[in-house]
């Protein structure tokens, strides 16, 4: 089955990341945004695995999680991988947590490596993930809304779980399904 690891969040945020997603769709750009409900942070991507790989990262996850007490993030500010003249994925960022969320997602990567998952080429970033970019249509306007729209509430949330989700893909989008949690304990 296909699986990643990630930090759920709250309808508060998933609602207000919805708002921010409407704004940025009057841009007319080829963006497939990602359903208000599936939005979270992702801590690892596993992909395809076993039923036993998947006992062996919640056993893993459950370690991960003693160690850590819960914390609070807030979501504040759009961006762009790669650049703003290249987008590719359109995200959320964190001005609060990210450093949290960082050393759960070194702990998930250092972990999961000791059971043969791969190491992530690219350096973890703290980010939600609102939508993908198909084409180049329309990307300077998308561009210019992206830099004009602004995240107006303080959405904040206590993190106190880590989440390992079942990924299916269909026609009209995945469908994310929680298979473990690991509450934080500290």
């Amino acid at each position: 089955m296909r699986t990643f690891i990630a930090i759920e969040l709250d309808e508060t945020i998933r609602n207000e990341l919805a708002q921010v997603q409407a704004r940025l769709q009057y841009s007319g750009a080829d963006v497939k945004w990602v359903e208000p409900g599936n939005i979270h942070l992702t801590l690892k991507f596993l992909g395809e695995v076993s039923e036993e790989k998947v006992k062996q990262a919640s056993s893993i996850l459950e370690a991960i999680a003693r160690r850590f007490q819960p914390f609070e993030i807030t979501v504040q500010g759009i961006g762009v991988f790669p650049k703003p003249d290249f987008p590719r994925v359109v995200w959320a960022g964190l001005t609060q947590g990210h450093e949290k969320t960082s050393d759960l997602a070194h702990a998930v990567e250092d972990s999961l490596e000791n059971i043969g998952f791969q190491r992530e080429s690219r350096p973890f970033s703290s980010h939600l993930t609102i939508g993908r970019v198909r084409s180049p249509k329309n990307k300077a306007v998308l561009k210019e809304k992206i830099l004009s729209t602004k995240i107006e509430k303080h959405l904040a949330q206590t993190i106190d779980s880590l989440t390992l989700f079942r990924s299916e893909l269909t026609s009209t989008g995945p469908i994310y399904t929680k298979i473990f949690e690991a509450k934080l304990a500290g």
